[in-house]
């Protein structure tokens, strides 16, 4: 039977250090602030949202919805984050994404301060993740495989990993964190043409493909560690991961649950970046 590596410990770790950092900020008279843009009603967008409040409140960090129809203009909402990037009680934005069609992604990242770039999308925080140097902070989601592998003392030097994902949200940064890490890396994406080949032969597997069931019994070996960031929902709305979790858990030596992993840490990372980013900009 596996190790079931669970992320509500390593969030409450992220938590004890959160509060410490919070205390000394309020001390010296600043409340780390978390703004979160969201444009529409999507119900993924509401339970993100929902989640992240919960955690900032839970550590003693404020944050502010900032709320638009699905009818924005592209105008409006680059001066909102303009408006956000210039108001110094705020220290983090999060910026809902995706959004919807009509809005230029690219110009919101491009809009987006870095030093308030708490999710990781704009081009500086991917800088900050290729050279670890640099204004801006690391996906959270990335950034949360890496502190599962750390609390449950996973060595990542070394290691054979295979990534199965080349998102910038997650596949691309996890690899590159990994690989400062010295881990020998394999990042498998849609025109690889023999997935299961490099994820049997890997130490550690990651998915972040964003499919359920992607990941079978014949993608896994005996003692290999799988961390699943996938987040899916089956047509009765149950949450599953990329990972087949029956079929492969019996075979694995450790596995991350969905839901119960990757998620619960990943909004811990969020507010960790809020408190830096009160830190760095107090």
């Amino acid at each position: 039977m596996a190790e079931i590596l669970k992320g509500a410990p390593v969030a409450a770790a992220l938590g004890e250090k959160m509060k410490k950092d919070v205390e000394s900020l309020r001390a010296a008279g600043v409340t780390p602030t978390l703004a979160i843009v969201r444009v529409g009603e999507k119900g993924s967008d509401l339970a993100y949202e929902k989640g992240a409040v919960k955690r900032c409140e839970s550590v003693g960090v404020a944050s502010r919805s900032v709320t638009f129809p699905e009818t924005v203009t592209q105008d409006e909402l680059l001066d909102s984050i303009r408006a956000l990037n210039d108001d110094g009680g705020v220290h983090g934005v999060l910026i809902l994404r995706p959004l919807p069609e009509h809005i230029d992604d690219e110009a919101v990242r491009r809009t987006l301060a870095p030093g308030k770039d708490v999710d990781g999308i704009t081009d500086g925080s991917l800088a900050a993740v290729m050279s670890g140097k640099g204004t801006g902070f690391y996906p959270c989601t990335a950034q949360a495989c890496m502190e599962i592998l750390d609390y449950y003392n996973i060595e990542c030097k070394s290691a054979r990993v295979t990534v199965i994902g080349a998102s910038l949200v997650v596949g691309l940064p996890t690899t590159v964190l990994l690989t400062n890490r010295f881990a020998t890396v394999t990042n498998c994406h849609i025109f690889t043409k023999d997935v299961p080949t490099p994820s049997r032969g890997a130490e550690i597997l990651i998915s972040a493909a964003g499919k359920a069931g992607l990941v079978g019994k014949n993608h896994v070996s005996p003692g290999q560690i799988v961390v699943d960031v996938g987040i899916n929902f089956t047509s009765e709305g149950k949450m599953v991961g990329d990972v087949a979790f029956d079929e492969v858990e019996p075979i694995v030596g450790a596995i991350t649950p969905v839901p119960g992993g990757v998620g619960t840490v990943t909004t811990s990372v969020l507010v960790s970046h809020v408190v830096e980013a009160a830190k760095a900009l107090s």
